[in-house]
């Protein structure tokens, strides 16, 4: 049976959320879940969305084989170009899941979509840190851009939420529904949602519209963030500069490098005060580090101190 619907049009999923809630973790899960269902996973760059090795079949171009008949594509500046072509090159796909940027407004993304006749939306889901959630959206300076990628989603995500007690996750989940009354709240840890939850959230109805695609005044995300992307030395402990890049004061809100330690390389996740570091995913280019924050709030000069040797590595050299 075809997944493309009555319509005709391949039904797109927006998966959306600010830096570092867990949208990598979820197009995994939905990869692993795919039960048959052909999909199309596009994302900016397969060095920020490292797919799960074993899901890989092959390679080509910006394109991944994945196992089960999915496939991950890399759209880059090119989305449109990339979805428009998408159906000829390859017409057994069922269903599109794109992953958008941690700064971009879903909404605005499902916006465009609808303009090509191929597709239709079927579906906004939006992930939230549950624990930074409140916080972030009174920020002066990204506060408009969580709040307007909130109001657009029929589904929010509220993950992480092992990382709070149970009365802030019932106030953040009340929080929430009072931001966006017509969205299904799920709350999740680590991404642990059903794909079948995910998929086909407006079950081909007619899409909603959303305060995202109308508030006017939206601030540019080129003019609110600033990306550095550095050469990471060597001897560099992976472990070490996650502490020092996730310490605070350094205005660090995501970063991302691939270190090689002990003969393997492994990847750096940096969110806020946390980092994680698991296996680097395939073809990347070791020593890169990418750092992104907000104008004028990045401690360019902490980065820079992050990313040298330790006075107890220089002393057990010499």
């Amino acid at each position: 049976m075809s997944g493309i619907g009555s319509a005709g049009r391949l039904p797109v999923t927006v998966i959306g959320g600010y830096l570092g809630t867990g949208k990598t973790t979820l197009v995994n899960r939905l990869l692993r879940a795919a039960d048959g269902r052909r999909l199309a996973v596009l994302v900016n760059d397969f060095g920020t969305t490292p797919i799960d090795r074993d899901l890989i079949v092959s390679s080509s171009g910006d394109t991944l084989e994945i196992s089960g008949g999915c496939i991950c594509c890399s759209y880059g500046s090119d989305l449109m170009d990339t979805l428009m072509a998408l159906p000829g090159q390859r017409p057994d796909i069922e269903r599109v899941v794109l992953e958008t940027s941690g700064v971009a407004l879903p909404g605005m993304v499902a916006s465009a979509v609808t303009l090509l006749p191929a597709y239709r939306i079927d579906g906004i889901v939006v992930m939230v840190d549950a624990e930074t959630v409140r916080q972030q959206a009174d920020d002066a300076y990204i506060g408009d851009t969580i709040t307007r990628q909130l109001a657009a989603a029929d589904l929010l995500i509220a993950n992480r939420c092992d990382l709070v007690d149970e009365m802030s996750l019932q106030a953040t989940l009340a929080w929430l529904a009072l931001h966006n009354p017509t969205a299904r709240i799920l709350p999740a840890t680590r991404a642990e949602i059903a794909a079948d939850l995910l998929l086909g959230v407006r079950d081909g109805a007619a899409p909603r519209l959303s305060t995202s695609l109308t508030t006017p005044g939206a601030p540019d995300a080129a003019t609110l963030y600033e990306s550095l992307a550095l050469d990471v030395p060597d001897d560099l402990d992976a472990t070490e500069l996650g502490r020092r890049l996730s310490a605070a004061g350094t205005g660090v809100l995501r970063a991302k490098g691939i270190l090689t330690q002990a003969g393997n390389q492994v990847a750096l996740h940096v969110v806020g005060q946390r980092f994680e570091i698991d296996a680097a995913p395939p073809g990347a280019v070791s020593g890169k580090l990418v750092v992104i924050g907000l104008r004028a709030r990045l401690d360019r000069e902490a980065v820079s101190r992050a990313l040298q040797p330790s006075l107890s590595t220089s002393l057990r050299r010499a």
